[in-house]
């Protein structure tokens, strides 16, 4: 059985304000991953309109296991080469109010990669969904250890990256598709004093995905779904 070498334990909080009359958006954290090792977040949970305005996340973990951990995908590749390569692709970032106007003028797509319970809790209308990270599913020796690891800190739902997500979206949006990625907090690509490569997202490793794959019509929602529901747009829910 893998046996686990090494478990450290961040702290991550993320503070998101959306404002919503009737329906329940809830965010989870952004996942980052390097060739060793994944970070997953634990979602806090209190009253709806509380978890609206006030929704932090606090923890994060950083697993490194002897067990044998798949080659490094597109995904995992270090986010400063992924922003590179999403400039020289001249992927722009919008924002939220003209995401919506773009959705309703120009027919762009909104692509929500959230996990598919957050997004039926509530979402932009006339989004698509299709997950980018997704409940560990396998039981190889490096899935076991990893969810050995969750389960030693109370977590039962560790994620990993959605094998499927490209051939998903390919099933859902064409190709030739004017596509605004978006996810909860939404990334950044734009540097700041304390953060000069940026910000990575979600959103923005969905976005360097689709431009590997030949998307060349590809957005990013800036602020992500935080921002539009602090903003009061448009929403709507499954539930």
């Amino acid at each position: 059985m893998a046996t686990i070498t090494s478990i450290t334990l961040h702290s991550s909080t993320s503070s998101l304000h959306p404002n919503f009359h009737s329906s329940l958006l809830t965010f989870s954290p952004k996942h980052t991953h390097d060739h060793s090792s994944f970070r997953v977040a634990v979602r806090s949970v209190s009253s709806t309109r509380q978890r609206l305005l006030s929704h932090t996340v606090p923890r994060a973990l950083s697993i490194r296991s002897a067990a044998t951990k798949p080659a490094k995908s597109p995904a995992e590749e270090d986010w400063k080469i992924k922003r590179e390569y999403l400039l020289q692709k001249k992927v722009r970032s919008v924002d939220v109010k003209e995401a919506l106007r773009l959705q309703k003028e120009n027919n762009f797509v909104i692509l929500d990669v959230r996990p598919e319970a957050e997004f039926k809790e509530a979402h932009p209308p006339g989004a698509i969904n299709v997950q980018i990270y997704r409940l560990i599913k396998e039981w190889t020796a490096w899935d076991i250890a990893r969810r050995a690891a969750f389960a030693f800190f109370g977590i039962f739902s560790g994620t990993e990256e959605n094998p499927e997500f490209i051939q998903s979206v390919e099933s859902k949006i064409d190709r030739n598709a004017k596509i605004i990625v978006a996810c909860s907090a939404g990334g950044t690509m734009k540097p700041t004093q304390n953060l000069p490569e940026g910000q990575q997202s979600r959103s923005l490793i969905a976005a360097y995905l689709l431009v590997l794959n030949g998307y060349t019509n590809v957005f990013h929602l800036e602020g992500g779904l935080y921002e539009w529901s602090k903003e009061e747009l448009p929403i709507t829910s499954e539930e």
